[in-house]
């Protein structure tokens, strides 16, 4: 593949990670609305309820960390192709030295991706 190639494919991947994060954030959305508004703390608010409101949050950002995990794999080697460019630009240069910080944001996905379960769990039992 040549390097406009390899860019496109970088770009898309970048964008992949981003999608990956908008149903979660919809999700801690809607559950942070109705914390903060009490509606978890009502009388009458089944557990049942809290537990499944949990449950969505964790399958969906479960999958989410799944998602962003794969296409930083998937990241990870485009950037060792981007290695093997001769005469690359100084754009693909500088993509190609950031394989320290993909590997920091998979474990900053899954770090903070269970960060955030926690607080929801905490926001939803009370």
């Amino acid at each position: 593949m040549d390097e406009k190639g390899l860019l496109e494919l970088w770009n898309t991947k970048r964008t992949q990670i981003i999608n990956a994060q908008k149903a979660p954030n919809f999700m801690l959305i809607g559950i942070f609305v109705l914390a903060a508004f009490g509606q978890f703390a009502k009388e009458g608010t089944t557990d049942a309820t809290k537990y499944l409101v949990i449950g969505v949050a964790a399958v969906t950002g479960i999958l989410a960390i799944i998602s962003q995990y794969a296409t930083i794999r998937e990241a990870e080697a485009l950037l060792v192709d981007m290695n093997r460019i001769e005469k690359p630009s100084e754009l693909t240069k500088k993509i190609a030295s950031s394989r320290h910080l993909l590997s920091l944001s998979a474990i900053a996905i899954v770090g903070l991706g269970l960060a955030v379960f926690a607080l929801v769990t905490w926001a939803v039992l009370g």
